[in-house]
């Protein structure tokens, strides 16, 4: 008996070990441990007792997906039904996926219990070593294993489907892989007290409601859009079998973005899409009655979200879309979101567990940690670069770092700050400067009137601005 390294598993195997232990169980458990896949193996055939362990009896429970492959002798071992029972009592209380592969049997033969599969019944009812409990549990087991979807490989076999056993694991271990993706997404274990915005947000979209909602979170660069946006699909995620991250939208060619939608709303691999078009008609077609989860992350243009969220009626109804971008003016959505800085208490909190890994200075650092907030406006990414950069230094080092910081910002911090800038246009740049080097506390009134003679646009560009 053999199984991956690990305390926990991700697929359990079982198999006749006569029949398929040098072959297809073989191929597939190499096949799944070589992709990343923390596999567990049964061969009944290595193990000695009567009584199923407790090891194995976990290694089930634990899985989030059983594997049975039906050979002719399957059904001839007591090992193999009693895991058949266990697998299926783990899918009814604990939503275990079960994907059976039919390997020289029939899916018929194994739900009717017809054929090899009826005569090894009758052979176990025949020996009286098993009670009529036990041996309708082994029926039952049979029957609901035998209607459930799996691989029938030798039909595929038979009608050229696939090229060999070769191909055949190959196209399990990708599909497995596919069902073991879920929907969490990664986020810092440093961030600071963000339950009052998630709350806001979930009140906003509609968490428990059956209604299509698209809800956008705008801020400056750096303020935390993405990881709130994060926190927030993590929490929706468990209502959705359906769902995509599409992260970087600004760097995106718009029809990857739209090929990458399908393929992961789909759960296979779409089609290259030639152009945004024809990108919006497979969306709208292929997607609207599917229930999905979506986040746009970092959007700078209405045409993005135009070629991917365009209408309600693109999804199915109870989907929940969450879009983050700098730029209010580009949403066109039910409910918007303004994340702004952190205040000091909230700032200092989170720069120590960066710079301290604790909720707060050590003593001999306060004044350097106040001197290093105020340079970083309550934002977040500043907050963690900053943080980090300092982690582990002396005071003196902490002196010449933070000189330095003053005088030059942090490379980091500089050129996620610099792509807000870089989105404006010539005249909201020249506006922006002119706030900044000239008319700091001038009468807005004043100003504007200044630069409608130069014909710059003041309205619109103080909005973006």
């Amino acid at each position: 008996m053999e199984e991956s390294s690990g305390c926990d598993y991700e697929v359990f195997l079982s198999f006749r070990g006569p029949d398929t232990r040098t072959d297809i169980a073989d191929y597939l458990y190499v096949s799944m441990v070589d992709a990343g896949i923390r596999a567990y193996r049964d061969d009944e055939e290595l193990r000695t007792g009567e009584e199923l362990g407790d090891q194995l009896f976990q290694a089930i429970r634990q899985s989030k997906i059983s594997i049975p492959i039906f050979s002719t002798g399957y059904a001839d071992s007591p090992w193999c039904l009693r895991e058949l029972v266990e697998m299926v009592e783990s899918k009814n209380t604990r939503g275990q996926k079960i994907m059976p592969i039919f390997y020289n049997v029939a899916p018929s033969e194994v739900k009717y219990q017809n054929e090899h599969y009826g005569n090894a019944i009758v052979s176990h009812l025949n020996k009286k070593r098993f009670d009529d409990e036990t041996i309708n549990n082994w029926k039952a087991a049979l029957k609901k294993v035998g209607e459930l979807k799996g691989w029938d490989l030798h039909s595929m076999l038979n009608s050229n489907t696939i090229k060999g056993k070769g191909e055949f694991v190959k196209e399990v271990v990708n599909d497995v892989l596919t069902e073991l993706k879920t929907a969490y997404l990664e986020v810092s274990d440093c961030f600071v007290e963000v339950d009052n915005h998630v709350g806001k947000i979930m009140s906003m979209i509609g968490a428990h409601s059956h209604e299509t909602k698209i809800v956008g979170i705008h801020g400056m660069g750096g303020v935390g859009k993405t990881t709130l946006a994060k926190i927030v699909y993590n929490q929706l995620s468990n209502d959705f079998v359906d769902y995509c991250f599409l992260c970087d939208i600004r760097k995106t060619k718009i029809t990857r973005l739209q090929n990458q939608l399908l393929s992961d709303i789909l759960k296979k691999k779409w089609l290259d899409i030639n152009n945004v078009m024809e990108g919006k008609k497979e969306i709208k077609e292929r997607l609207r009655s599917k229930k999905v989860l979506l986040l746009l992350d970092d959007a700078d243009d209405a045409s993005q979200l135009e070629a991917l969220v365009q209408k309600h009626e693109w999804f199915g109804k109870g989907s929940k879309i969450i879009i983050t971008t700098r730029d209010r003016g580009i949403l066109n959505v039910d409910e918007t979101y303004e994340l702004t800085g952190m205040d000091f208490d909230h700032s200092l909190k989170l720069f120590s567990k960066h710079a301290f890994r604790r909720d707060y200075p050590l003593e001999q650092y306060i004044c350097h940690s106040e001197r290093a907030i105020n340079m970083c406006y309550g934002l977040p990414l500043a907050l963690e670069v900053i943080g980090s950069l300092l982690s582990g230094k002396s005071e003196e080092e902490w002196d010449a770092t933070l000189k330095e910081l003053e005088e030059s910002p942090q490379q980091n911090v500089r050129k996620k700050l610099m792509i807000s800038i870089e989105a404006l246009n010539e005249n909201q740049r020249k506006i922006f400067l002119d706030v900044a080097c000239f008319f700091i506390g001038y009468d807005k009134r004043i100003v504007i009137h200044l630069w409608e003679s130069c014909k710059f646009l003041p309205h619109e560009s103080l909005g973006i601005l």
